[in-house]
């Protein structure tokens, strides 16, 4: 391998390295205890390597995030794809993402950080490229074959998105059910519902 080839690997390795470990810390203490300074010791690099590959913290947050929520949609989408029928793939991603989002490092950095470092729009557009665009695929596709009424699918997918990510913020919260499997329930019964036409 050339000089340039040896670099080039070696500034992979350290984004590599900025990205695992301030995952671990912004899962661990939360985006607005955690400094600069400990993300650079934890790595063992400098600043100026940091900032060769992120301008500011939030951009190193937002890396994470983005890393965070394509694992969400892997997942996600592995649970859905263990199944043959439509219907059984939806409601597998469904329960999936409810269990990976309850998960409290997945959960702190996805669901309470990201909104509010990022802002809301730049959150919703990068849930929205990775588990609400798995969720519209399902959809559109039980559309067309007929197991959900014919109907607009992105409004049907905002809906359960938004509501798949707020039960995922209660199961994990203090105040949250006893037995998440009422929550499961509870949206499986929402869900059969939507075959319904009335």
């Amino acid at each position: 391998m050339n000089q340039r080839g040896v670099r080039a690997q070696q500034r992979e390795q350290t984004r590599r390295t900025l990205l695992r470990e301030s995952r671990q810390l912004f899962a661990a203490q939360g985006y607005g205890a955690v400094g600069l300074a400990q993300i650079v010791e934890a790595a063992g690099v400098t600043k100026g390597a940091l900032y060769h590959h992120f301008d500011s913290k939030a951009d190193l947050f937002g890396a994470v995030l983005e890393e965070v929520q394509r694992e969400v949609g892997t997942r996600v989408a592995a649970a859905a794809e263990a199944h043959a029928d439509r219907w059984d793939q939806l409601t597998a991603g469904c329960r999936e993402f409810l269990a990976v989002t309850a998960e409290p490092d997945i959960q702190r950095i996805m669901l309470v950080d990201g909104p509010a470092v990022l802002g809301w729009s730049a959150w919703r557009a990068l849930d929205e490229a990775s588990s609400a665009r798995h969720l519209d695929d399902a959809l559109s596709a039980l559309v067309a074959e007929g197991t959900l009424p014919p109907q607009p699918v992105e409004p049907l997918t905002h809906l359960l998105s938004g509501a798949m990510n707020e039960a995922a913020l209660w199961l994990a919260s203090p105040s949250g059910p006893a037995d998440p499997a009422e929550t499961w329930a509870a949206l499986e019964r929402l869900l059969r519902a939507l075959r319904h036409t009335g």
